[in-house]
């Protein structure tokens, strides 16, 4: 179908293709340029955005750092960090480790180990309870 075309426009056929919805000759250096701007924008506005929190945490920060200042309160990090070198300071001459630092569920426990009928005590109504009591 081509050929035909062809020998009937005489070469013509790039305008022709265009009109019936053919696909058009890209020329791809000029694709290239387009991605490389839009790229480039892209990255531009990325810096923008990141420039504009960046300002706007700095703001945040100075002002909760004159709360701060106003009340005498500490920065959570340095809050944790001196109670991580009380601890450790605590435990510095001792064999055994701080309370604190024994995971829960070993070692002593304060509490008795209940029995089965304790446990359904404890969900039955008053009544019922006082009558099993006795």
């Amino acid at each position: 179908m081509n050929f035909v075309m062809k020998a009937a426009l005489g070469g013509a056929t790039k305008d022709v293709g265009k009109m019936l919805g053919g696909e058009e000759e890209k020329d791809p250096e000029a694709e290239k340029e387009k991605e490389e701007e839009r790229q480039e924008a892209l990255r531009q506005q990325e810096e923008e955005r990141k420039a504009k929190y960046a300002k706007m945490e700095a703001e945040r920060e100075k002002v909760r750092q004159g709360i701060r200042d106003k009340y005498g309160l500490k920065k959570r990090e340095e809050v944790e960090a001196e109670a991580q070198a009380a601890m450790e300071q605590a435990s510095e001459g001792s064999m055994t480790r701080p309370k604190k630092a024994v995971p829960a569920g070993c070692g002593d426990e304060d509490e008795e180990e209940e029995g089965i009928m304790d446990t359904v005590m404890k969900y039955l109504p008053g009544p019922l309870q006082d009558m099993l009591k006795k």
